[in-house]
Protein backbone atom coordinates (compact mmCIF):
# COMPACT_ATOMS: atom_id res chain seq x y z
CA UNK A 1 0.00 0.00 0.00
CA UNK A 2 1.42 3.40 -0.95
CA UNK A 3 1.88 5.82 1.93
CA UNK A 4 1.69 8.63 -0.59
CA UNK A 5 -1.78 7.52 -1.72
CA UNK A 6 -2.95 7.06 1.86
CA UNK A 7 -1.82 10.59 2.65
CA UNK A 8 -3.72 11.90 -0.36
CA UNK A 9 -7.04 10.48 0.81
CA UNK A 10 -6.49 11.52 4.42
CA UNK A 11 -5.18 15.00 3.64
CA UNK A 12 -8.55 16.74 3.75
CA UNK A 13 -9.25 15.58 7.27
CA UNK A 14 -5.72 16.16 8.50
CA UNK A 15 -5.69 19.70 7.14
CA UNK A 16 -9.01 20.43 8.80
CA UNK A 17 -7.71 19.09 12.09
CA UNK A 18 -4.94 21.69 12.17
CA UNK A 19 -7.22 24.71 11.85
CA UNK A 20 -6.22 27.33 14.41
CA UNK A 21 -8.43 28.16 17.34
CA UNK A 22 -10.37 31.43 17.07
CA UNK A 23 -9.05 34.48 18.93
CA UNK A 24 -12.32 34.84 20.84
CA UNK A 25 -14.20 32.15 22.73
CA UNK A 26 -16.86 30.27 20.77
CA UNK A 27 -20.44 30.22 22.02
CA UNK A 28 -22.89 27.30 21.77
CA UNK A 29 -25.16 29.37 19.52
CA UNK A 30 -22.31 30.04 17.08
CA UNK A 31 -21.35 26.37 17.05
CA UNK A 32 -24.92 25.34 16.27
CA UNK A 33 -25.01 27.81 13.37
CA UNK A 34 -21.85 26.26 11.92
CA UNK A 35 -23.38 22.79 12.28
CA UNK A 36 -26.54 23.86 10.45
CA UNK A 37 -24.56 25.69 7.77
CA UNK A 38 -22.53 22.54 7.07
CA UNK A 39 -25.72 20.48 6.84
CA UNK A 40 -27.28 22.96 4.42
CA UNK A 41 -24.15 22.87 2.26
CA UNK A 42 -23.72 19.08 2.33
CA UNK A 43 -27.36 18.36 1.54
CA UNK A 44 -27.17 21.03 -1.16
CA UNK A 45 -24.14 19.28 -2.66
CA UNK A 46 -25.98 15.97 -2.43
CA UNK A 47 -28.91 17.48 -4.33
CA UNK A 48 -26.66 18.90 -7.03
CA UNK A 49 -24.97 15.52 -7.49
CA UNK A 50 -28.36 13.76 -7.63
CA UNK A 51 -29.48 16.13 -10.35
CA UNK A 52 -26.33 15.18 -12.25
CA UNK A 53 -27.20 11.51 -11.74
CA UNK A 54 -30.71 12.21 -13.02
CA UNK A 55 -29.26 13.67 -16.21
CA UNK A 56 -27.00 10.67 -16.72
CA UNK A 57 -29.94 8.29 -16.20
CA UNK A 58 -32.00 10.19 -18.76
CA UNK A 59 -29.11 9.89 -21.23
CA UNK A 60 -28.87 6.14 -20.58
CA UNK A 61 -32.59 5.66 -21.15
CA UNK A 62 -32.55 7.76 -24.31
CA UNK A 63 -29.59 5.92 -25.85
CA UNK A 64 -28.54 2.76 -23.99
CA UNK A 65 -24.91 1.79 -24.61
CA UNK A 66 -21.84 0.64 -22.74
CA UNK A 67 -20.78 4.28 -22.58
CA UNK A 68 -24.05 5.71 -21.29
CA UNK A 69 -24.36 2.96 -18.67
CA UNK A 70 -20.79 3.61 -17.52
CA UNK A 71 -21.54 7.33 -17.31
CA UNK A 72 -24.65 6.71 -15.20
CA UNK A 73 -22.69 4.45 -12.87
CA UNK A 74 -19.96 7.08 -12.55
CA UNK A 75 -22.61 9.70 -11.74
CA UNK A 76 -24.02 7.44 -9.02
CA UNK A 77 -20.58 7.00 -7.44
CA UNK A 78 -19.99 10.76 -7.68
CA UNK A 79 -23.28 11.35 -5.85
CA UNK A 80 -22.21 9.39 -2.78
CA UNK A 81 -19.42 11.40 -1.06
CA UNK A 82 -21.49 14.49 -0.21
CA UNK A 83 -24.44 12.44 0.97
CA UNK A 84 -22.34 10.10 3.15
CA UNK A 85 -20.90 13.12 4.93
CA UNK A 86 -24.46 13.98 6.05
CA UNK A 87 -25.08 10.66 7.81
CA UNK A 88 -23.67 12.07 11.04
CA UNK A 89 -26.83 14.23 11.19
CA UNK A 90 -29.08 11.21 11.51
CA UNK A 91 -29.13 9.93 15.05
CA UNK A 92 -29.35 13.23 16.90
CA UNK A 93 -32.02 14.72 14.64
CA UNK A 94 -35.33 12.89 14.38
CA UNK A 95 -36.31 14.84 11.26
CA UNK A 96 -33.30 13.34 9.48
CA UNK A 97 -33.56 9.84 10.92
CA UNK A 98 -37.26 9.56 10.06
CA UNK A 99 -36.47 10.60 6.47
CA UNK A 100 -33.21 8.72 5.91
CA UNK A 101 -34.82 5.39 5.06
CA UNK A 102 -36.31 6.92 1.93
CA UNK A 103 -32.87 7.65 0.46
CA UNK A 104 -30.24 5.34 1.95
CA UNK A 105 -31.94 2.24 3.42
CA UNK A 106 -30.09 -1.08 3.07
CA UNK A 107 -29.80 -4.01 2.79
CA UNK A 108 -32.65 -4.61 0.38
CA UNK A 109 -34.48 -7.59 -1.05
CA UNK A 110 -33.73 -6.64 -4.64
CA UNK A 111 -36.11 -9.27 -5.98
CA UNK A 112 -38.92 -6.89 -5.04
CA UNK A 113 -37.78 -4.61 -7.85
CA UNK A 114 -36.41 -6.68 -10.74
CA UNK A 115 -35.25 -10.09 -11.89
CA UNK A 116 -32.64 -11.88 -9.80
CA UNK A 117 -30.57 -15.00 -10.11
CA UNK A 118 -32.65 -18.20 -9.55
CA UNK A 119 -30.48 -19.01 -6.53
CA UNK A 120 -31.84 -15.90 -4.83
CA UNK A 121 -35.02 -17.77 -3.93
CA UNK A 122 -38.00 -16.62 -1.90
CA UNK A 123 -37.52 -15.25 1.60
CA UNK A 124 -39.60 -17.00 4.25
CA UNK A 125 -39.90 -13.72 6.14
CA UNK A 126 -40.84 -11.58 3.12
CA UNK A 127 -43.53 -12.71 0.72
CA UNK A 128 -42.63 -9.83 -1.63
CA UNK A 129 -38.91 -10.59 -1.79
CA UNK A 130 -39.25 -12.03 -5.31
CA UNK A 131 -42.21 -9.95 -6.54
CA UNK A 132 -40.26 -8.36 -9.42
CA UNK A 133 -42.60 -5.41 -9.86
CA UNK A 134 -40.88 -4.52 -13.13
CA UNK A 135 -42.29 -7.75 -14.58
CA UNK A 136 -45.54 -7.60 -12.56
CA UNK A 137 -47.88 -4.73 -13.44
CA UNK A 138 -50.67 -6.05 -11.20
CA UNK A 139 -50.34 -7.73 -7.79
CA UNK A 140 -52.01 -7.99 -4.42
CA UNK A 141 -50.64 -6.33 -1.29
CA UNK A 142 -52.23 -6.93 2.11
CA UNK A 143 -55.36 -8.20 0.39
CA UNK A 144 -55.72 -5.16 -1.88
CA UNK A 145 -55.19 -5.15 -5.63
CA UNK A 146 -52.35 -2.88 -6.77
CA UNK A 147 -52.22 -1.40 -10.26
CA UNK A 148 -48.51 -0.96 -11.04
CA UNK A 149 -49.00 -0.73 -14.78
CA UNK A 150 -47.43 2.74 -14.69
CA UNK A 151 -44.32 3.06 -12.56
CA UNK A 152 -44.22 6.47 -10.91
CA UNK A 153 -42.43 8.10 -7.97
CA UNK A 154 -45.75 7.93 -6.12
CA UNK A 155 -46.03 4.16 -6.65
CA UNK A 156 -42.48 3.64 -5.37
CA UNK A 157 -42.80 5.92 -2.34
CA UNK A 158 -46.40 5.23 -1.39
CA UNK A 159 -46.86 1.53 -2.16
CA UNK A 160 -43.57 -0.28 -2.64
CA UNK A 161 -41.26 1.34 -0.09
CA UNK A 162 -41.34 -0.89 3.02
CA UNK A 163 -44.35 -2.69 1.55
CA UNK A 164 -46.11 -4.85 4.09
CA UNK A 165 -44.23 -3.06 6.86
CA UNK A 166 -41.04 -4.96 6.03
CA UNK A 167 -37.85 -2.89 6.14
CA UNK A 168 -36.08 -5.08 3.57
CA UNK A 169 -38.61 -3.94 0.95
CA UNK A 170 -36.43 -1.00 -0.06
CA UNK A 171 -37.87 0.41 -3.25
CA UNK A 172 -36.42 3.93 -3.30
CA UNK A 173 -33.15 5.76 -2.77
CA UNK A 174 -29.53 5.32 -3.70
CA UNK A 175 -29.43 1.54 -3.31
CA UNK A 176 -32.50 0.82 -5.42
CA UNK A 177 -30.90 2.95 -8.15
CA UNK A 178 -27.56 1.21 -7.58
CA UNK A 179 -29.19 -2.20 -8.11
CA UNK A 180 -30.82 -1.06 -11.33
CA UNK A 181 -27.51 0.27 -12.67
CA UNK A 182 -25.28 -2.65 -11.64
CA UNK A 183 -27.58 -5.61 -11.03
CA UNK A 184 -26.73 -8.25 -8.48
CA UNK A 185 -23.11 -8.86 -7.52
CA UNK A 186 -22.95 -12.64 -7.83
CA UNK A 187 -19.21 -12.87 -7.14
CA UNK A 188 -19.47 -13.52 -3.42
CA UNK A 189 -16.15 -12.61 -1.84
CA UNK A 190 -14.40 -12.93 -5.21
CA UNK A 191 -13.44 -10.02 -7.45
CA UNK A 192 -16.06 -8.16 -9.46
CA UNK A 193 -19.17 -6.03 -8.93
CA UNK A 194 -22.61 -6.34 -10.52
CA UNK A 195 -22.58 -6.62 -14.30
CA UNK A 196 -26.01 -5.66 -15.60
CA UNK A 197 -25.78 -5.20 -19.39
CA UNK A 198 -26.79 -1.91 -21.01
CA UNK A 199 -29.18 -3.96 -23.13
CA UNK A 200 -31.46 -4.28 -20.08
CA UNK A 201 -32.53 -0.74 -20.99
CA UNK A 202 -32.84 -1.16 -24.77
CA UNK A 203 -36.37 -0.51 -25.99
CA UNK A 204 -37.69 -3.05 -28.52
CA UNK A 205 -35.37 -5.45 -30.32
CA UNK A 206 -32.24 -6.18 -28.34
CA UNK A 207 -33.85 -5.89 -24.92
CA UNK A 208 -32.43 -8.33 -22.39
CA UNK A 209 -33.93 -9.28 -19.06
CA UNK A 210 -37.43 -8.52 -20.31
CA UNK A 211 -39.59 -5.47 -19.62
CA UNK A 212 -36.91 -2.97 -20.59
CA UNK A 213 -39.49 -0.19 -20.89
CA UNK A 214 -40.65 -0.75 -17.31
CA UNK A 215 -37.06 -1.06 -16.03
CA UNK A 216 -36.25 2.30 -17.60
CA UNK A 217 -39.42 3.77 -16.12
CA UNK A 218 -38.52 2.48 -12.65
CA UNK A 219 -34.98 3.85 -12.86
CA UNK A 220 -36.25 7.22 -14.02
CA UNK A 221 -38.94 7.38 -11.34
CA UNK A 222 -36.54 6.34 -8.55
CA UNK A 223 -34.05 9.01 -9.60
CA UNK A 224 -36.76 11.66 -9.76
CA UNK A 225 -37.85 10.65 -6.27
CA UNK A 226 -34.28 10.88 -4.94
CA UNK A 227 -33.99 14.44 -6.25
CA UNK A 228 -37.32 15.35 -4.63
CA UNK A 229 -36.32 13.83 -1.28
CA UNK A 230 -32.98 15.65 -1.24
CA UNK A 231 -34.68 18.90 -2.22
CA UNK A 232 -36.88 18.51 0.86
CA UNK A 233 -33.98 17.88 3.23
CA UNK A 234 -31.80 20.66 1.83
CA UNK A 235 -34.73 23.01 2.46
CA UNK A 236 -35.07 21.75 6.01
CA UNK A 237 -31.57 23.08 6.78
CA UNK A 238 -32.00 26.47 5.13
CA UNK A 239 -32.57 29.56 7.26
CA UNK A 240 -35.78 29.02 9.24
CA UNK A 241 -36.04 25.42 8.02
CA UNK A 242 -37.70 22.64 9.99
CA UNK A 243 -34.36 21.01 10.95
CA UNK A 244 -32.38 24.19 11.65
CA UNK A 245 -34.85 26.33 13.57
CA UNK A 246 -35.39 24.05 16.62
CA UNK A 247 -31.64 23.60 17.08
CA UNK A 248 -30.94 27.32 16.97
CA UNK A 249 -33.73 27.85 19.50
CA UNK A 250 -32.11 25.46 22.03
CA UNK A 251 -28.30 25.42 21.62
CA UNK A 252 -27.68 23.10 24.60
CA UNK A 253 -29.99 20.44 23.16
CA UNK A 254 -28.38 20.99 19.78
CA UNK A 255 -24.89 20.31 21.16
CA UNK A 256 -26.18 17.04 22.62
CA UNK A 257 -27.71 16.16 19.24
CA UNK A 258 -24.42 16.86 17.46
CA UNK A 259 -22.39 14.62 19.75
CA UNK A 260 -25.08 11.92 19.79
CA UNK A 261 -24.96 11.80 16.00
CA UNK A 262 -21.18 11.51 16.07
CA UNK A 263 -21.18 8.74 18.70
CA UNK A 264 -24.00 6.68 17.22
CA UNK A 265 -22.58 6.72 13.71
CA UNK A 266 -19.09 5.95 15.05
CA UNK A 267 -20.13 3.04 17.22
CA UNK A 268 -23.29 1.10 16.49
CA UNK A 269 -23.87 2.04 12.86
CA UNK A 270 -20.46 2.23 11.20
CA UNK A 271 -18.14 0.20 13.44
CA UNK A 272 -20.83 -2.34 14.30
CA UNK A 273 -23.56 -2.77 11.71
CA UNK A 274 -21.61 -1.79 8.60
CA UNK A 275 -18.17 -3.19 9.39
CA UNK A 276 -17.84 -5.66 12.27
CA UNK A 277 -21.01 -7.62 11.47
CA UNK A 278 -20.09 -8.37 7.87
CA UNK A 279 -16.62 -9.45 8.91
CA UNK A 280 -17.97 -11.76 11.60
CA UNK A 281 -20.30 -13.39 9.09
CA UNK A 282 -17.86 -13.19 6.15
CA UNK A 283 -20.93 -12.03 4.26
CA UNK A 284 -20.73 -9.60 1.31
CA UNK A 285 -24.50 -9.11 1.57
CA UNK A 286 -23.70 -7.02 4.66
CA UNK A 287 -21.57 -4.50 2.78
CA UNK A 288 -23.18 -1.11 2.33
CA UNK A 289 -22.79 -0.49 -1.43
CA UNK A 290 -22.93 -4.17 -2.33
CA UNK A 291 -23.91 -3.96 -6.01
CA UNK A 292 -21.26 -1.43 -7.08
CA UNK A 293 -18.39 -2.39 -4.74
CA UNK A 294 -18.27 1.25 -3.60
CA UNK A 295 -18.42 0.43 0.13
CA UNK A 296 -14.91 1.71 0.82
CA UNK A 297 -15.97 5.19 -0.27
CA UNK A 298 -19.18 5.18 1.73
CA UNK A 299 -17.34 4.24 4.90
CA UNK A 300 -14.55 6.75 4.38
CA UNK A 301 -16.95 9.65 3.85
CA UNK A 302 -19.04 8.58 6.84
CA UNK A 303 -15.91 8.87 8.95
CA UNK A 304 -15.01 12.20 7.41
CA UNK A 305 -18.51 13.49 8.15
CA UNK A 306 -18.05 12.70 11.85
CA UNK A 307 -14.84 14.71 11.87
CA UNK A 308 -16.47 17.57 9.96
CA UNK A 309 -19.02 18.07 12.71
CA UNK A 310 -16.45 18.14 15.48
CA UNK A 311 -14.08 20.52 13.68
CA UNK A 312 -16.82 22.71 12.18
CA UNK A 313 -15.27 22.41 8.74
CA UNK A 314 -16.67 20.99 5.48
CA UNK A 315 -15.09 21.05 2.02
CA UNK A 316 -17.83 21.40 -0.58
CA UNK A 317 -17.96 19.51 -3.84
CA UNK A 318 -16.73 22.64 -5.68
CA UNK A 319 -13.71 22.92 -3.39
CA UNK A 320 -15.00 25.86 -1.34
CA UNK A 321 -15.26 25.52 2.44
CA UNK A 322 -17.90 26.07 5.08
CA UNK A 323 -16.42 26.56 8.53
CA UNK A 324 -16.92 28.38 11.79
CA UNK A 325 -16.91 28.01 15.58
CA UNK A 326 -16.93 24.33 16.42
CA UNK A 327 -17.49 21.68 19.04
CA UNK A 328 -13.72 21.40 19.18
CA UNK A 329 -13.51 25.05 20.21
CA UNK A 330 -16.02 24.54 23.02
CA UNK A 331 -14.36 21.37 24.30
CA UNK A 332 -10.90 22.99 24.17
CA UNK A 333 -12.23 25.86 26.27
CA UNK A 334 -13.58 23.40 28.85
CA UNK A 335 -10.80 20.78 28.83
CA UNK A 336 -7.94 21.09 26.32
CA UNK A 337 -6.73 17.54 26.97
CA UNK A 338 -10.07 16.01 25.97
CA UNK A 339 -10.13 18.09 22.80
CA UNK A 340 -6.57 17.16 21.86
CA UNK A 341 -7.28 13.49 22.44
CA UNK A 342 -10.52 13.45 20.43
CA UNK A 343 -8.97 15.30 17.50
CA UNK A 344 -6.12 12.79 17.41
CA UNK A 345 -8.56 9.88 17.53
CA UNK A 346 -10.66 11.37 14.74
CA UNK A 347 -7.50 11.69 12.66
CA UNK A 348 -6.75 8.04 13.38
CA UNK A 349 -10.21 6.79 12.37
CA UNK A 350 -10.23 8.78 9.13
CA UNK A 351 -6.75 7.45 8.34
CA UNK A 352 -7.88 3.87 9.03
CA UNK A 353 -10.87 4.30 6.72
CA UNK A 354 -8.60 5.90 4.13
CA UNK A 355 -6.43 2.76 4.26
CA UNK A 356 -9.50 0.71 3.33
CA UNK A 357 -10.13 3.07 0.43
CA UNK A 358 -6.55 2.82 -0.81
CA UNK A 359 -6.60 -0.98 -0.65
CA UNK A 360 -9.93 -1.20 -2.50
CA UNK A 361 -8.80 1.14 -5.24
CA UNK A 362 -5.60 -0.90 -5.59
CA UNK A 363 -7.69 -3.98 -6.39
CA UNK A 364 -8.94 -5.59 -3.17
CA UNK A 365 -12.62 -4.67 -3.03
CA UNK A 366 -14.39 -4.51 0.31
CA UNK A 367 -16.29 -7.76 -0.29
CA UNK A 368 -12.96 -9.49 -0.91
CA UNK A 369 -11.73 -8.13 2.44
CA UNK A 370 -14.63 -10.00 4.06
CA UNK A 371 -13.48 -13.38 2.72
CA UNK A 372 -12.60 -16.08 5.27
CA UNK A 373 -8.85 -16.29 5.64
CA UNK A 374 -8.10 -12.86 4.19
CA UNK A 375 -5.85 -11.70 7.01
CA UNK A 376 -4.96 -8.42 5.32
CA UNK A 377 -8.61 -7.58 4.69
CA UNK A 378 -9.57 -8.46 8.25
CA UNK A 379 -6.78 -6.26 9.61
CA UNK A 380 -7.91 -3.32 7.47
CA UNK A 381 -11.54 -3.63 8.54
CA UNK A 382 -10.70 -4.16 12.20
CA UNK A 383 -8.34 -1.19 12.09
CA UNK A 384 -11.33 0.95 11.18
CA UNK A 385 -13.60 -0.71 13.74
CA UNK A 386 -11.14 -0.28 16.59
CA UNK A 387 -10.42 3.36 15.74
CA UNK A 388 -14.14 4.17 15.61
CA UNK A 389 -14.81 2.43 18.92
CA UNK A 390 -11.90 4.26 20.54
CA UNK A 391 -13.10 7.68 19.46
CA UNK A 392 -16.61 6.95 20.72
CA UNK A 393 -15.37 6.95 24.31
CA UNK A 394 -13.84 10.38 23.78
CA UNK A 395 -17.09 11.65 22.28
CA UNK A 396 -18.69 10.66 25.59
CA UNK A 397 -15.96 12.55 27.45
CA UNK A 398 -16.63 15.62 25.32
CA UNK A 399 -20.29 15.52 26.34
CA UNK A 400 -19.35 15.35 29.99
CA UNK A 401 -16.90 18.26 29.91
CA UNK A 402 -19.56 20.38 28.20
CA UNK A 403 -21.98 19.59 31.00
CA UNK A 404 -24.28 17.57 28.77
CA UNK A 405 -26.03 14.38 29.81
CA UNK A 406 -24.05 11.47 28.43
CA UNK A 407 -25.95 9.97 25.53
CA UNK A 408 -26.94 6.38 24.94
CA UNK A 409 -25.35 5.86 21.55
CA UNK A 410 -26.64 3.47 18.90
CA UNK A 411 -25.46 -0.05 19.70
CA UNK A 412 -24.76 -3.19 17.70
CA UNK A 413 -24.83 -6.84 18.76
CA UNK A 414 -21.63 -7.39 16.80
CA UNK A 415 -19.89 -5.12 19.32
CA UNK A 416 -22.03 -5.44 22.46
CA UNK A 417 -22.91 -9.14 22.37
CA UNK A 418 -21.04 -10.92 19.55
CA UNK A 419 -22.27 -14.38 20.57
CA UNK A 420 -25.85 -13.32 19.80
CA UNK A 421 -24.98 -12.76 16.15
CA UNK A 422 -24.64 -16.52 15.65
CA UNK A 423 -27.70 -17.57 17.66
Amino acid sequence: MSNRRLALFASTALAAATLSQPATAATPAEVVTTYADIAEAAYGDSLTAAIGLQGAVEALIAAPSEQSLAAARAAWIAARPSYQQTEVYRFGNAIVDDWEGRVNAWPLDEGLIDYVDPAYGQSEENALSALNVIATPHFTLSGAAVDASTITPELIAGTLQEAGGIEANVASGYHAIEFLLWGQDLNGTGPGAGSRPFSDFVQGDGCTGGNCDRRAAYLQAATTLLVADLTEMAGNWAEGGAARAPLEADPAAALAAMLTGMGSLSYGELAGQRMRLGLMLNDPEEEHDCFSDNTHNSQYYDGLGIQNVYLGHYIRADGSTVSGPSLSDLVAQADPAVDTRLKAELDASVAALAALKVAAEAGMAYDQMLAPGNAEGEALIMGGVEALVTQTASIQRAMLVLGLTAASFEGSESLDNPAAVFQ
